[in-house]
């Protein structure tokens, strides 16, 4: 049997829920109170989209007051999943401060000439899209 001290993580069977909390049974027949604010990493309106009575959970001793009531919690309890790696290089979703230069060996005419021609082509695209979504919404059934 584990010992139930402060810091200890133990399994345990949801018993109740009410409004403020959920209610475990700890083994050795103990029972302890899992308050909403520590039910889950995110907040919390309903207990019952989280947990269910008769749930088996694992939680996380909070503290044990004098008089044996134990607070537990159910989200100090689980794993923190490893932040994701920062990625950098070809492929990262970062934001390039200098863009790659690989028009350096063209001149500022031509590179205005590139330039333009990707915005034509930008905005007759955009044209092409909103003239699609004007003549959609105009369907919704004759009008006399």
């Amino acid at each position: 049997m584990q010992q139930l001290a402060v810091g200890n993580i133990v399994e345990g069977k949801v018993t109740g829920i009410t409004k403020f909390g959920a209610f475990v049974e700890l083994p050795g027949g103990k029972t302890g109170m899992v308050h909403i604010s520590e039910v889950a990493a995110t907040y919390v309106k309903e207990i019952k989209d989280f947990i269910q009575e008769n749930q088996m959970v694992k939680v996380k001793i909070l503290s044990i007051s004098e008089d044996g009531k134990v607070s537990l919690s159910i989200k100090k309890a689980q794993d923190r999943p490893a932040p994701p790696p920062r990625r950098s290089g070809p492929g990262s979703d970062s934001f390039e401060w200098a863009p790659k230069r690989s028009n350096e060996n063209l001149s500022f005419e031509d590179m205005m000439a590139k330039f333009k021609q990707t915005s034509d082509d930008k905005m007759s695209d955009l044209k092409k899209y909103m003239d699609v979504k004007q003549r959609g919404s105009g369907r919704k059934g004759p009008s006399k």
